[in-house]
């Protein structure tokens, strides 16, 4: 069933990437998934099938970076239950598409905003949790694979110690709450969160891969109540790692960024709470 809308939110300021929006079928619950991809290929696809098959009654929203595979056609994701397909066709990474999906869910009236990546390293059967979460209040929400009920699957050592012992530690420093799992993608975000002019997510410094590491710490210093939920983030067996993060230079960019948040170096100008 469809909640009513809420009132629109004013736009004003907000720097969204130009992009083609295909509205695939009407608007049928209260939060919405949104997941940023770029040349997945099955492995979105699979996601997808999975996401469809539970029939967990969540809008699916998926926020292409431009996919040149064919995963982003209109009509191959509407016969996946795709409520919205947004193709971007302007600068930017995954903050860039993220800008996107918020904006579009926002407008829509959605009342929660679930992201997952969309490299089938995530199991979605996790979803309800963070709508549980959310309408119990919460104002962001963290998957974990850390915390009791989540589960690490094959997960690459030099990434495990990178959290365990720096990315975590110092996101949670910073936001003077305890996080576990600060790399994942996988989170929930309350309309209030996304429309706090203090937080204020659709700005063009946010590019790249900087909202990641912002949001839990602008949220947590706000006062938002902010909580972690299990999930199960299993990379392959054999092959390559699914991940857009390569090399020394990319993994250097991705730990200024984050000192960069703790500093409080991307918080909105203007009155602060």
């Amino acid at each position: 069933m469809t909640s009513d809308l809420q009132a629109t939110p004013d736009t004003t300021g907000w720097a969204v990437p130009r992009g083609d929006v295909h509205v695939l079928r009407p608007r049928a619950s209260r939060h919405c998934v949104v997941i940023p991809v770029i040349n997945e290929g099955e492995r979105v696809l699979g996601q997808l099938r999975r996401l469809r098959d539970l029939g967990l009654d969540l809008d699916v929203v998926v926020a292409d970076g431009g996919s040149t595979d064919g995963s982003n056609d209109p009509e191959l994701l509407r016969d996946l239950g795709v409520r919205a397909v947004l193709v971007k066709r302007d600068s930017g990474k995954l903050s860039a598409q993220l800008r996107m999906g918020f904006a579009y869910a926002l407008t829509e009236g959605y009342e929660g905003v679930i992201t997952v990546d969309g490299n089938g390293k995530d199991d979605v059967s996790a979803l309800p949790r963070f709508v549980a979460a959310l309408d119990a209040g919460a104002g962001f929400v963290q998957g974990s694979r850390y915390v009791p009920g989540g589960r690490s699957v094959n997960t690459p050592r030099d990434r495990h110690l990178a959290i365990k012992l720096f990315h975590a530690p110092v996101t949670s420093l910073a936001a003077r709450t305890r996080y576990t799992d600060t790399t994942n993608g996988f989170r929930g975000h309350s309309r209030a969160l996304l429309l706090d002019p203090r937080v204020a997510p659709m700005r063009e410094v946010f590019d790249t891969y900087e909202l990641l590491a912002y949001l839990p710490i602008r949220a947590a210093r706000l006062g938002y109540r902010c909580t972690e939920v299990p999930v199960t983030r299993a990379y392959p067996d054999a092959g390559d790692v699914p991940t857009k993060i390569h090399g020394r230079r990319a993994q250097f960019a991705l730990v200024e960024i984050l000192l960069r948040a703790a500093l409080g170096r991307y918080d909105a100008p203007g009155p602060q709470g």
